[in-house]
């Protein structure tokens, strides 16, 4: 069977979903192996250039200002900020870093350029840059191509049916419109979603079909666990057990063997079996840093051990 398609229909993708465990995650390894140099783990940084105060009303999220949880809103880093918070990252041998900012959609005019100037002399210190900045237009999405971005995420968070229980501000047909003007602009696309918000086994298996049959596959598939906030409606919710993520790992890799794929929030939930399990079924890509956004991650120093104790190259 032909390994990279974009034809994938949802009963071959549930079929591998609802393989036994060991077979998923042997069949993940072996492809892991052929599309990747599975010795290696690209670590990031997220920078929040602007936290708090958004206007959309995302039920896991503890930066919307419809939801009462404590996250104390700052306006838009200076450029002298953003650089000292990259050069941070710099020493500890960390070689991109993504910047996140807290809009609805990405502002025209003297915001966006100075988002411009923050990529240049991050760049010129000989880093990398991503970013996830909310929705934008063509000629956005032009500049940040011509900017040299690495990638652009813009999540699904779910499935198609389940989205409107999760967000109403937004339409699912906004965010699959966003990430078609990143593909035809020629920036690579970091898209992935969150599992834990409720949805069924048949949403996860929908968002991945979505992601398996864009144009273009995602450059990075991130994968987050809900970690439940106070304050947020979802704040209820049950920790999921890691061997959902686990599966949802092995099961995007068969499906898009040559995107990255990122263990992103929810790895402070797991203990280094997991984390080790998710490297295994086919996870090549971390965020590290105490803080994902507003979501607790493992220490620096405590993932640097992990890493070294399998071997493992942090890049």
């Amino acid at each position: 069977m032909q390994e990279i398609r974009n034809d994938w229909t949802r009963e071959q993708i549930s079929e591998i979903f609802h393989s036994p465990m060991l077979d998923v995650v042997f069949r993940a390894a072996s492809l892991h192996r052929k599309y990747h140099d599975a010795s290696k783990i690209k670590i990031s940084q997220l920078i929040s250039i602007k936290t708090g105060a958004c206007v959309e009303d995302c039920t896991y999220c503890a930066q919307s200002s419809r939801y009462n949880t404590g996250v104390e809103a700052h306006k838009t880093l200076s450029l002298q900020e953003v650089i000292e918070e990259a050069k941070y990252s710099k020493a500890k041998g960390i070689e991109r870093v993504c910047l996140s900012a807290s809009w609805r959609d990405v502002p025209e005019g003297k915001q966006f350029n100075d988002l411009l100037d923050m990529i240049s002399e991050i760049q010129k210190d000989g880093m990398s840059v991503c970013c996830t900045l909310g929705m934008l237009n063509e000629e956005q999405a032009s500049q940040l191509h011509e900017a040299a971005i690495v990638a652009y995420n813009h999540n699904l968070d779910t499935s198609d049916e389940y989205y409107p229980q999760i967000i109403t501000t937004r339409s699912y047909k906004d965010r699959l419109e966003t990430i078609d003007k990143l593909i035809e602009a020629g920036v690579q696309h970091c898209t992935g979603g969150i599992i834990g918000l409720g949805e069924s086994d048949d949403d996860r298996i929908a968002m991945i079909h979505k992601l398996a049959t864009l144009k273009k596959h995602p450059y990075t598939v991130p994968l987050n666990t809900l970690v439940p906030i106070s304050g947020t409606p979802l704040e209820g919710r049950p920790i999921l057990s890691s061997w959902e993520m686990i599966r949802m790992i092995a099961t995007v890799r068969v499906v898009m063997p040559q995107s990255m794929i990122c263990l992103a929030a929810g790895r402070k939930q797991m203990n280094d079996e997991a984390q080790t399990l998710c490297f295994l079924a086919g996870a090549n890509s971390i965020f590290v840093g105490t803080k994902l956004l507003t979501t607790p991650n493992p220490d620096f120093d405590k993932d640097m051990d992990l890493l070294k104790t399998l071997g493992l190259e942090a890049y």
